[in-house]
């Protein structure tokens, strides 16, 4: 409670205030609730549940279960705004990203083992994933003149103050500092908060749901890429097929979903 609280309420603050010092428009009252409210549920949900859920789980798992979130956001896109339908093509591409990203992470799940705590893990990562969709759509159909990054601290703060709370009023264990954990908060502050999460609200502006969606996808290829460049680890041949498999799902489904917006876009004169 106390990390997931931590790493939003300051990303969330440092934004604002540099919004503010640049004299970006701040939302007005009903804006700020209906954001923040967005906030709680896509980030309070979706990367809450995933925080918890990797108390029980590896992390090369969590990744695995996590896999279907494309398919919760291009669901919850044909529900609720009712004209991004869901392309056949772009399923296909988004499949395609699917099954690279499992050549990625299951042989390191696997040699971790599969627990009994997998199933309930599955359920609530599930749930997390239904979350993130679902207020990720509802931001992008909020109709507001704030500017995304502005909006995506609003939510970041509103998340905060939601696991801050009982996290400083439950009992828990002395905090132990290193300067490890305070680089690895920090980073998740900065590069997952500000520049991260800012990011995708932006994105979810300005693009389809779908190629939005496959964010999801890429981040195993760049743990990969990191792993290898930071810590030299080595590529196997699986590595690379999964990392072209998930770049062609990526081109697939922006092509298809770049054609689809096209031949669904009104004709003017």
């Amino acid at each position: 409670m106390l990390l997931m609280g931590g790493r939003f309420f300051y990303a969330g603050l440092a934004t604002l205030l540099a919004g503010a010092l640049f004299r970006a428009r701040m939302p007005s009252p009903r804006e700020f609730a209906v954001t923040a409210f967005n906030g709680i549920v896509t980030l309070g949900l979706g990367i809450g549940t995933l925080a918890f859920a990797e108390q029980w789980v590896p992390s090369g798992l969590a990744a695995i279960l996590t896999t279907t979130q494309p398919f919760w956001m291009i669901a919850a896109a044909a529900l609720f705004t009712g004209h991004e339908r869901i392309n056949l093509a772009t399923f296909f591409g988004i499949l395609i990203g699917l099954t690279g990203t499992l050549l990625l992470v299951v042989p390191d799940a696997l040699r971790e083992g599969l627990g009994g705590a997998v199933f309930s893990s599955f359920l609530i990562l599930q749930l997390g994933c239904a979350g993130f969709a679902l207020g990720s759509v509802l931001e992008r159909q909020h109709k507001t003149t704030t500017h995304p990054i502005i909006n995506a601290a609003v939510q970041e703060l509103a998340t905060g103050f939601v696991f801050l709370i009982p996290g400083l009023l439950m009992h828990h264990d002395p905090v132990k500092w290193s300067f490890r954990g305070v680089a690895a908060v920090s980073y998740l502050i900065v590069f997952g908060g500000i520049i991260g999460y800012s990011s995708f609200i932006y994105a979810m502006k300005h693009l389809p749901v779908a190629l939005v969606s496959i964010y999801n996808y890429v981040n195993p290829v760049v743990a990969v890429l990191i792993g290898a460049l930071l810590y030299g680890e080595k590529f196997s041949g699986l590595d690379i097929a999964a990392a072209v498999l998930v770049m062609v799902g990526v081109a697939v489904v922006k092509l298809f979903t770049g054609r689809a917006q096209e031949s669904s876009s009104p004709v003017t004169a």
